[in-house]
């Protein structure tokens, strides 16, 4: 099936104008990829499909392309199809080879000028094909998949910075470092994150598509069953709902990833029924229940970047 890769062009200045988020939700699997188009239909809402370099060694890069053409080919509400955290040229390459919807190349690890040089090449060989570009100023810390960054390595995206990186490499949009974090454990003390920085990259930017990465919410009760269930998830601790529907509501965030709430709701689920029927040995009774909780879970996020708690 051949996608048209402008309508995700579209939607994103539709995100800007209105003010609301796309949610850019991580899959692993069939099941993981139907919760998500599941609950786009559902909410009649756009959703962004996102694969890490993980995920795509996981399920090889030609079995994910033809699974979500094939599960997107009747959807009557846009889907993406998006590389997250691509670390290099030639992986980028390889997912708007495949035909990708929009790509991130992840330099942010690199001084400035190497993450410039590395961008505006994976945007001139985008360009060529339709291909949406994501690219990153700022360090998040954190461990997910093929990112994994020590606290102390962070740091915050430079309002000025981001300016000449948007200027310097024509990237379609900028994921920024405002305090969110990859993985479960966000915090140490008191979740903040810093809306003055936000809103200086604004000022700068002017109405530029902003990208929230590591926002999940990492919702309490989710780990207490994990733990309640035999997992050992400790002092975990995320963003916000309310600041994260204000930031969506009032700011140029259109983009807004999620993955750690994903996975924790998935394996919630998976741990629960696997107590409760200790005799089933059909992986179909556990797998379509996790897929249903992640649909309700996504339905719920796509409410909460629109701006509704």
């Amino acid at each position: 099936m051949k996608r048209k890769p402008d309508t995700i062009f579209i939607t994103f200045e539709k995100a800007l104008k209105k003010r609301f988020a796309v949610g850019a939700f991580n899959f692993y699997n069939l099941e993981t990829l139907q919760a998500i188009l599941e609950a786009g239909e559902a909410m009649a809402s756009p959703v962004i499909c996102s694969v890490s370099e993980g995920a795509l060694k996981y399920m090889g890069i030609d079995a994910t392309v033809m699974m979500f053409d094939a599960l997107t080919e009747k959807k009557k509400y846009p889907a993406y199809l998006h590389l997250d955290h691509g670390k290099s040229f030639e992986v980028c390459r390889k997912a708007i080879d495949a035909g990708f919807d929009s790509v991130m190349i992840d330099g942010s690890s690199l001084p400035f000028d190497e993450n410039v040089k590395l961008t505006k090449r994976v945007v001139k060989y985008a360009d060529k094909h339709g291909v949406f570009v994501e690219g990153e100023i700022g360090t998040l810390s954190g461990i997910e998949d093929n990112v994994e960054v020590e606290d102390k390595d962070a740091r915050f995206t430079n309002p000025k910075e981001a300016k000449q990186f948007v200027m310097q490499t024509g990237v379609n949009s900028v994921a920024v470092a405002i305090g969110t974090s990859h993985g479960a454990y966000k915090f140490s003390g008191e979740p903040k994150l810093r809306i003055d920085i936000l809103s200086e990259i604004e000022k700068e930017l002017g109405k530029f598509p902003i990208v929230l990465h590591g926002a999940s919410t990492v919702d309490a009760k989710i780990v207490r069953q994990i733990n309640a269930r035999g997992g050992k998830i400790k002092g975990a601790k995320g963003v916000s709902p309310k600041e994260l529907a204000l930031i969506c509501s009032e700011h140029n965030v259109c983009k807004v990833n999620v993955d750690t709430d994903l996975r924790l709701c998935f394996i919630a689920s998976l741990r629960k029924n696997l107590k409760a029927s200790p005799k089933e040995i059909n992986p179909r009774f556990f797998l379509s229940d996790a897929r249903e909780e992640m649909k309700n879970l996504v339905i719920s996020k796509i409410k909460l970047f629109q701006g509704n708690l």
